[in-house]
């Protein structure tokens, strides 16, 4: 049955029946001209999307990092100074370890008597910060490894690889 086909249609084509649609050559690279250029586009947008959330991930460390220092602070003892990263682990388990394996996030406390600072780095090498002074004011420092290379969110002054970050 399908001989048979492949030899009528073949019998067509020599008797001049132009009769039978399909695409052209042009038109097949123009589909895939713009598939092309559409990838081109769209591909480096969605590989960023996985460094985004890495970093969100680490600013909500943060910030999970600053309440368990103001619990420490508060509860555990009477300042700062004993909120190690190992005390904040305690309060809250799910915050990142001192020392991070190779493209995982790590934390460090820095506490005094009436401020500190905690400071998650992210698998991106970029590292957001919350400091308290001791009037109480909080500061959102971050830094990235280089000045070109992606921020994940920290507002850096052109060319520089420190800036700050939105809480």
């Amino acid at each position: 049955m399908l001989l048979q086909n492949i030899r009528a249609k073949i019998g067509a084509r020599i008797n001049g029946d132009t009769s039978e649609a399909g695409f052209t050559l042009i038109e097949l690279l123009v589909v895939m001209l713009i598939l092309g250029i559409l990838a081109a586009i769209a591909l480096p947008a969605f590989f960023n999307q996985k460094n985004k959330a890495t970093d969100a991930k680490a600013k909500e460390n943060a910030h999970s990092a600053q309440v368990a220092m103001e619990t420490c602070g508060t509860e555990v003892t009477t300042a700062y100074t004993g909120c190690t990263t190992a005390e904040l682990k305690k309060i809250e388990p799910t915050l990142p370890t001192e020392t991070a394996a190779a493209n995982t996030e790590s934390l460090a406390a820095t506490p005094t008597t009436n401020e500190y600072t905690v400071k998650v780095t992210s698998s991106t090498g970029n590292t957001f910060s919350i400091k308290r002074a001791t009037t109480g004011a909080l500061t959102y420092p971050c830094t990235i490894p280089t000045a070109t290379s992606d921020k994940g969110g920290c507002n850096t002054v052109s060319g520089t690889a420190a800036g700050t970050w939105n809480s």
